[in-house]
């Protein structure tokens, strides 16, 4: 009797019977970062609402940024960035490439607008950044981990 399956020991917890890996428990990070991309966009929608609608709440004057523009300005970016990383969020969680391309591209783009608006809001711009980090390094490490 022939054999054409490889041996391979059934307590090999990356075994399976049709041979494909299993995946590693990083498959939390993609999640955590599908996550980060649902909150961070429902933050950015947050933040681009309250620089329409109240000019007066932030430290500085639009003079004081590191792109002088107008409040009206920064807050209809911030809300265009926070729809598209809703997107990104929901097609991550569904596990979808150009979900996870986007996510990247759109978390960059999140850390560079809050690091321009960095003297508006220092508190709340250093958390975004730091959690637009967290996300590019889920997505673009253990991000193809989603689709085993």
């Amino acid at each position: 009797m022939t054999d054409t399956e490889p041996r391979r020991s059934y307590e090999d917890p990356a075994y399976t019977p049709a041979g494909r890996a299993q995946p590693s428990g990083w498959v939390g990070m993609v999640v955590f970062a599908g996550v980060m991309l649902l909150m961070l966009g429902g933050f950015q929608i947050v933040e681009g609402l309250v620089a329409i609608f109240r000019d007066d709440f932030y430290v500085t004057t639009a003079a004081g940024l590191v792109i002088p523009m107008d409040f009206t300005a920064w807050g209809w970016t911030h809300l265009a960035i926070g729809l598209i990383t809703l997107g990104a969020g929901f097609g991550i969680l569904s596990g979808q490439m150009w979900a996870r391309v986007t996510g990247i591209v759109v978390a960059v783009f999140s850390a560079l607008a809050n690091l321009a608006f960095l003297p508006a809001y220092p508190f709340w711009s250093t958390i975004m950044i730091a959690l637009d980090v967290l996300v590019i390094y889920a997505l673009t490490v253990h991000g193809r981990e989603v689709r085993q």
